[in-house]
């Protein structure tokens, strides 16, 4: 309870600026969230479809590869998905890899969606608390030149605490938005690695198969 009151009266002692960083923390804060629920889903789902396409891939059915690309919700079955429509029509490694490629691009700007934000927030939130500093040092030099004497130095030392709450404020929101910025930064590059390492190995797969069937091909004839 005694820290809830601390808190408040930080909050009112700051000045009018301590509502638009408090509106922007809660912006980033609510960003992060849903960033981070759905880059978590994502690899969830993208780790689930790739051991279901696997034996797939493995017995040849491409059919239903391309269906769960074209069905599904894992970006993963949708990247494999566009190789295995491009391999039915050219069976060229560097066509397929172009598709897969294509796919990927279409994912990645849903994993980095809103997450550059973030910084934009956090560098809006710093600049705010400056901002709110520096017009209540001005309203506090105002207010002493027309004090008593007597009461410059305490009125004085009294403002500039008030106003420095708002530098204060204004960094305790920037460093977990940029902490988050971060930390989803990483998750998406995760995500995009894993999906980049099992196109390659769908990629080898589908070359290896190709290979072995014309080699049985050629054996027959």
């Amino acid at each position: 309870m005694q820290a809830f009151e601390v808190i408040v009266r930080f909050f009112q002692e700051g000045g009018p600026f301590m509502f638009p960083i408090a509106i922007v923390l809660a912006m980033g804060i609510a960003i992060a969230l849903e960033r981070y629920f759905f880059l978590s889903s994502a690899k969830r789902t993208n780790k689930r479809a790739f051991t279901e396409l696997e034996p797939l891939l493995s017995n040849q059915q491409y059919d239903q590869v391309r269906r769960l690309g074209e069905q599904g919700t894992a970006p993963i079955s949708r990247v494999i998905g566009a190789g295995i429509a491009r391999l039915q029509i050219s069976p060229r490694r560097e066509d397929i890899e172009y598709a897969m490629e294509e796919g990927l691009m279409e994912t990645i700007p849903r994993l980095e969606k809103r997450t550059p934000y973030l910084g934009t927030l956090a560098n809006i939130s710093t600049l705010l608390g400056l901002l709110g500093t520096i017009i209540g040092l001005i309203a506090a030099f105002s207010a002493v030149a027309n004090a008593d004497p007597s009461e410059k130095a305490s009125l004085l030392s009294q403002s500039i605490s008030i106003a420095m709450n708002t530098t204060a404020f204004g960094l305790i929101a920037a460093i977990p938005l940029l902490g988050f910025h971060s930390l989803l930064q990483s998750k998406t590059t995760e995500i995009v690695d894993s999906m980049e390492m099992a196109g390659v190995k769908c990629l080898n797969a589908l070359m290896a198969k190709n290979a072995v069937s014309s080699h049985s091909r050629g054996s027959d004839e």
